[in-house]
């Protein structure tokens, strides 16, 4: 079990769904649009915001299960921050799409949803403070990834979600650093402003 259930979340992570959803409403791949990513922005601009919220859903699922899986038939905290980690990465760089999916922040709050309820909000609430002050998606990602184990351990959180952090932390940081430069026009806050005023970012 210590070896099939990471390779479990990484084959669950791969589920393209943003992409398979798109596809099935839209005949367009979702990667062709927008950010060029298979996220659930992006399947709201080209499907609408039901179909984005199916994606969310299943998405924050996909991260959810394997985890949940590991915790309950492994119960090694080294096999459930892997796998939580791998879900991630499968999500981002899915075998079942050609290695380019999406951007694994949903799929890593299912991991964390799995494990600690308190850890999930304290990093949803860290990138909604670095979205807010930022003004950048990615790069507010960049820094939540960077900083999501240092503030679980700040809040004394220190049990397998402060591990699933580090992985899961590095592998988002590292993702979201392919679009350090891009200007947005989000469904954020961090939109590009109109012509005369400049850019957000």
């Amino acid at each position: 079990m210590n070896l099939i259930l990471p390779l479990l979340g990484y084959l669950c992570g791969s589920l393209p769904f943003s992409i398979w959803v798109t596809r099935f409403v839209k005949g367009v791949d979702v990667r062709d649009a927008g950010s060029g990513h298979a996220t659930t922005t992006n399947t709201i601009r080209q499907a609408g915001f039901g179909w984005g919220a199916l994606v969310l859903l299943l998405d924050i699922t996909k991260g959810f299960l394997p985890t949940f899986l590991a915790v309950k038939y492994s119960g090694d905290m080294r096999v459930i921050a892997i796998t939580a980690t791998l879900t991630v990465v499968g999500h981002c760089w899915p075998v079942f799409a050609g290695f380019r999916g999406g951007m694994g922040l949903a799929t890593f709050g299912g991991a964390l949803l799995a494990v600690s309820l308190p850890a999930f909000f304290i990093c949803v609430a860290l990138l909604i403070v670095s979205v807010l002050v930022i003004r950048h998606s990615a790069r507010a990602s960049v820094l939540a990834g960077i900083l999501a184990a240092p503030m679980l351990w700040l809040f004394n959180i220190r049990d397998v979600s402060f591990y699933m952090a580090i992985l899961g932390g590095i592998v988002i940081a590292f993702r979201f650093l392919i679009d350090w430069n891009r200007k947005y026009r989000e469904l954020w806050l961090d939109r590009e402003k109109k012509p005369g005023q400049g850019h957000a970012d």
